[in-house]
């Protein structure tokens, strides 16, 4: 196989890879739901983190960001002569493929979790800085669009800050196209941002200012031990 061959195989395979629907499929095997119909009604991990609970929006997440790393691994391993452009193109098949997946009528997610994957096998410690831009930014404010937004944008500096300087380099050039498309794809998130409307994502076991949490969609109901007094009358 020619190397040129081989790159559209990659190619090819790395779209197909990143366009499975983690959060559609788990959502359909775990409880019968298409989070679609749900929450934001988008496929990432965090509507299904909201719409089915922490469990399978955080299977979600892994799953996602596995996908970009299988990506590079793959693409590396179809064209070892060409690990740059195989690299690169496995990153950008799965990112693609994510968010305009061939499976959900090209309808997916936003792409940050698939691309997280791919560039930690593409350039480990620039991912990791934005890694922790994200932590901090959701720790501390509990919007996920936010924390996103602001790790796409620091990816691309940490790129160039761990060699990747040169205004011809690849990665670099990737690194600010990847901050770019999530952006735009949060942009509506950034429209309720700044009009105060967006909603924080509660862990487990928070109150989120005091809201009662909900049970995830397609839950079994909870049923009271046997033996327990009815609701609204005191136990003995």
């Amino acid at each position: 196989m020619s190397s040129t061959a081989g790159l559209l195989l990659a190619a090819g395979i790395a779209y197909l890879l990143g366009g499975i629907p983690s959060g559609l499929w788990i959502g359909r095997m775990a409880r019968g739901v298409d989070v679609r119909q749900h929450g934001s009604g988008n496929l990432g991990a965090t509507n299904v983190y909201r719409t089915l609970g922490p469990r399978l929006g955080l299977t979600v997440l892994l799953l996602d960001a596995a996908k970009g790393v299988a990506a590079v691994l793959i693409t590396r391993a179809l064209v070892p002569s060409q690990p740059l452009a195989s690299g690169l193109i496995g990153m950008v098949g799965s990112f693609f493929g994510h968010m305009f997946t061939p499976f959900a009528g090209f309808r997916g997610g936003k792409g940050v979790a698939t691309a997280a994957g791919a560039w930690a096998a593409l350039v480990p410690f620039g991912l990791l800085t934005a890694l922790v831009t994200w932590i901090v930014l959701f720790a501390t404010t509990r919007l996920v669009s936010l924390a996103s937004v602001c790790a796409s944008i620091v990816l691309p500096i940490a790129v160039w800050g761990f060699g990747h300087r040169s205004p011809a380099d690849p990665f670099l050039w990737l690194s600010i196209l990847t901050a770019v498309f999530i952006v735009v794809r949060h942009r509506s998130n950034l429209g309720r941002l700044k009009r105060g409307e967006e909603s924080r994502l509660a862990v487990r076991g928070s109150t989120d200012g005091g809201s009662k949490s909900t049970p995830p969609v397609g839950a079994p109901k909870s049923t009271p031990p046997v033996g327990a007094p009815p609701q609204g009358r005191k136990g003995s």
